[in-house]
């Protein structure tokens, strides 16, 4: 029997959430064994913290372990946690995907139990942001992923996450499968136990974003449609093209007109209103519409820039949350035009504000790390911009904003959001996520939040685990890292597995998924078609294997048996549009629907079907079969 004793001198949430994980671990490691030990749990600040060094934001721990006794001190309640699972994984656990059930667990003697780890992460920012269509489990399975893997933040996106819950109640794209949106109470109670997750493990707690032009106007659901404005709403919000309307009917896609003092003061207090309500939030980012090309026009607001309007906003903000008492931090957002920097407006208190720059547009064929000469910044074109696409046009935009503004910055990015679809093996995508980890010092960030679908593990989880252990320690090789992955995650055919992933990713293009490129490109189809061949060869191989494995490496190769399957519809319908023959290739993206849709509840953990639909038929160029 193992009997555990512990100790805490500060037992706030996450330390004793710390202690119930210990006890569940190791309680399973020893079954059988004869032990009785100490557990310390404590907080401490480094005994050398670097500069700038904040104890609320930055992680360090020392993890001391001997049979029969155990200290974990954290520089703060999230570092002791954090250590925990890192003497976890010490002794042999692999968390490899979201749910427990996708979890290594080794037997353990007492004698095994020697540990001494002094580690602080490299980043401050890691984390992840929520998108497409997520049940409540998913999301709390995921946030319980997070600090396994070294992650300190989970991003609640818009002003409550009602959308992304809503679009898999609702089933949205998916009729083969009965709607059951959940009623407005049932949501709240949701919305609190998401809170209630990131609290008990003391995640940096992210909010909002998109959804305050919205809420300035008076409305809370961010993403609804919505007939004509009404008017006292309408002159509050952008002229475009002479005229002052929802974009494309939804009022969180659209710009207000900031020139407006009336729209100023309601976006103003809308911020700081909920700013007021919501003490647990450690970063709330304002940010502006979801759209680009649609910012106001009237002459007032011709005469600056909206990157000007939006610093001003933001001092604004500073001032009021000032007067109010309230220490909120403020993310901030360089996204569509606010890619090119204020001319004249500076921040006037920088020290609450963190700089997020979100390049949604880039390519990732190819990492930050590879980057060549910056180019000079394009002329800004009021409501005529092209988005940038190549990693030099992303980082010319950054160096200009920082040369401007000195403040505590993170990347916002998108590899697991749209791109992943297109590569068929992850293996390509992880190994962008990894090198562009490794250039943050050099782009001046301090870490990284991926705004991505919880749903991401189809064939596997593999670009999430190596995000989490590198923003934790960029030191670590991202080749030895794949290896403990697959190793712990296929078992003994763990080389054969990343070999035939491997090949899938040299035969995918996630810029082509994404709709980067020409949609007709004889050489890419050619790619694809062999591509058809290299997933017949995975699912004979799976097949073979998943009959030999019990356990976690069965599940495994069933997801890869289905995967394959999966790519090689797939890649026939891309190989289709990428030779130009658009009716073949919109009768072979039927298949992937009727596919993906009939199998969506067998592989719920693993495949976000809404949003590789709403993505491919956005960007890739194939039809959805149904209104949006």
């Amino acid at each position: 029997m193992v009997q555990l004793t512990f100790s805490a001198a500060r037992p706030e949430p996450p330390v004793l959430y710390a202690r119930e994980e210990l006890t569940r671990y190791l309680t399973r490691m020893l079954a059988g064994a004869t032990a009785a030990i100490e557990v310390e749990l404590d907080v401490q600040p480094p005994p050398h913290p670097a500069p700038g060094w904040d104890a609320a934001l930055d992680d360090w721990f020392h993890v001391q372990a001997r049979p029969g006794r155990i200290a974990v001190t954290g520089s703060n309640a999230r570092s002791v946690l954090l250590g925990a699972y890192r003497l976890l994984h010490h002794l042999g656990c692999r968390f490899l995907m979201p749910g427990r059930r996708h979890e290594a667990v080794p037997a353990l003697r007492p004698e095994d139990l020697r540990a001494d780890l002094q580690e602080a992460a490299a980043c401050r920012h890691r984390g992840v942001c929520i998108e497409g269509a997520d049940s409540l489990e998913n999301i709390l399975d995921f946030i319980d992923w997070l600090p396994k893997i070294g992650c300190n933040s989970f991003f609640v996106q818009h002003l409550e996450p009602e959308a992304f819950l809503q679009n898999w109640y609702a089933h949205k794209y998916n009729p083969l499968l009965a709607p059951a949106p959940r009623s407005e109470a049932e949501l709240q109670r949701m919305y609190r136990q998401i809170d209630a997750a990131i609290a008990r493990r003391g995640l940096l707690h992210h909010r909002a974003g998109h959804g305050w032009t919205c809420k300035a106007i008076g409305f809370e659901h961010v993403c609804a449609k919505l007939p004509a404005p009404t008017g006292a709403q309408r002159p509050l919000l952008a002229e475009v093209d002479g005229r002052r309307e929802f974009w494309q009917g939804v009022p969180s896609n659209t710009n207000l007109c900031y020139s407006n003092p009336a729209a100023r003061r309601a976006f103003v207090q809308s911020v700081a209103d909920y700013a007021g309500a919501h003490p647990e939030v450690d970063y709330l980012h304002v940010w502006l519409a979801d759209e680009y090309n649609n910012i106001c026009e009237c002459d007032a607001c011709r005469r600056t820039t909206l990157s000007d309007q939006y610093v001003g906003l933001l001092n604004e903000i500073d001032a009021e949350l000032t007067r109010r008492g309230l220490g909120t931090r403020i993310a901030f957002l360089l996204y569509q035009e606010l890619l090119w920097p204020p001319e004249h407006a500076v921040l006037e208190h920088p020290e609450r504000f963190t700089l997020m720059f979100a390049p949604i547009s880039r390519t990732f064929e190819r990492s930050y790390a590879d980057h060549g000469a910056l180019p000079p910044l394009p002329a800004f074109r009021r409501n005529r911009i092209r988005l940038p696409e190549t990693v030099e046009e992303n980082l010319a935009f950054l160096r200009a904003w920082q040369e401007r503004c000195r403040v505590d910055a993170f990347v916002y990015d998108y590899p697991l959001g749209r791109a992943h679809y297109g590569d068929l093996g992850y293996c390509a995508i992880a190994r962008v996520i990894a090198q562009d980890i490794g250039a943050l010092p050099e782009l001046g960030l301090n870490g990284y939040c991926s705004c991505q679908e919880l749903r991401a593990a189809l064939p596997n989880a593999w670009p999430n685990y190596v995000m989490g252990r590198m923003l934790w320690d960029r030191t670590l090789d991202p080749q030895a890292l794949q290896e403990e992955y697959f190793t712990a995650l296929y078992g003994p055919g763990a080389a054969e597995a990343r070999d035939a992933l491997e090949r899938l990713s040299a035969l995918s293009s996630a810029d082509y998924f994404n709709g980067i490129g020409p949609r007709q490109d004889a050489a890419l189809a050619a790619r694809f078609r062999r591509a058809a061949d290299a997933a017949e060869a995975l699912r004979a191989l799976a097949a073979e294997k998943q009959t030999l494995c019990t356990d976690l490496h069965k599940i495994a190769w069933q997801l890869l048996d289905y995967h394959a399957g999966y790519c090689r519809l797939m890649v026939e319908a891309l190989a289709a549009l990428a030779q130009g023959e658009e009716n073949r290739a919109q009768q072979q993206w039927n298949a992937v629907m009727d596919h993906i849709r009939r199998h969506e509840m067998e592989f719920q953990p693993y495949l976000d079907v809404y949003r590789v639909l709403e993505v491919a038929t956005k960007y890739t160029g194939f039809t959805l079969d149904m209104p949006r």
